[in-house]
Parts: structure tokens; sequence; C-alpha cells
């Protein structure tokens, strides 16, 4: 069984891969979520921008995004680890999600601001430095972690914002 999609046919088993690897990198994503307390007292307390969206917008972007980074990471993985520019790119990918999962750690449990700050502006560099690598091996790829580099980069202002009002 094969379906199109713009244009193109994918089988089956891209299909599941792309699946497989969606679920994945959400499940590594959560890895950050029980640091993640934002019904705390301590979070509750915190002067807030203006712009800070409700709740639920990160419960819903989160997962979305997760995905695409997820499928994004099976269209260059499936080029072949045999390649530098995939291993390269991956290893990249990698350590972005690792700073990604370290954010809600910093910022929640130990309550360090400025600390997650510095971890977001770091991501956002690799993030940048991943979309680059990633456009070597698969354009399309790299387009599927442009609405992770807005969000990342949204999430960087609120970060500050929080830090300069508290």
């Amino acid at each position: 069984m094969a379906v199109s999609v713009a244009g193109r046919r994918i089988g089956r088993r891209e299909l599941l891969g792309a699946l497989v690897a969606a679920v994945l990198i959400n499940l590594i994503g959560a890895l950050g979520v029980p640091f993640t307390t934002p019904d705390s007292a301590w979070f509750q307390a915190l002067e807030k921008p203006w712009f800070y969206p409700p709740g639920a917008a990160f419960g819903i972007v989160w997962p979305v995004l997760f995905s695409l980074m997820g499928i994004a990471a099976y269209l260059v993985y499936r080029r072949g680890l045999g390649e530098r520019a995939v291993t390269v790119a991956l290893g990249l990918f990698a350590l972005q999600m690792a700073l990604n999962v370290a954010w809600s750690p910093a910022f929640f449990a130990a309550r360090e601001l400025l600390l997650a700050l510095g971890i977001i502006v770091v991501l956002w560099v690799l993030i940048v430095a991943t979309i680059a690598a990633f456009a070597r091996v698969d354009r399309r790829a790299a387009a599927l972690l442009v609405p992770y580099l807005a969000w990342v980069t949204f999430a960087a202002v609120l970060n500050y914002s929080i830090w300069a009002l508290n």
C-alpha cells in the first residue's frame, strides 16, 4: 500500500518510519514534562508579560512541533548513516534535543530564570545549525524545523521577559 503526498508516492514502510520517529521525539521531548510546573505557587507568583499565552497553548504546540521534528529527523536518517552530512545533522539534532529537555528543569525545578535563558539561547543557535545541516541532506526536513525555530524564538523572548520582570 502506498499513498500519494505532493505528487510523490510514499510506501507503508516510509509512513511507519516517520510515525515511529514522531512518537520517539515526542517521548524524548516529554522527559522535561515532570519538571514543568506552571501551576506551582512559585510560577504563579511570577510576573508575566502581557503576551504570555494561555497554558493550554503549550500542550497543543509542543506535540505538533515534536512530531514535525521527528518526521524531519526521519527524512534525514533515511538518507543513510554512512553519509557524513547525515551523521553531522543528526548529531546536531540530538544535541539540540538534549538542550530542549534541559530547559524545563533549569526554569521550573531549579528556578534559575537566567540559566534557562542561557540554555534557550544556545538551543536557538543549535536549531539554526540543525536547520542548515538538515538542508544539506533534505530541504523538506529543514523546512519542517522552521516552526520549531519560530516557537523557540518566542519562548526565548518570553523567558527573557519573565526574567526581566522578576
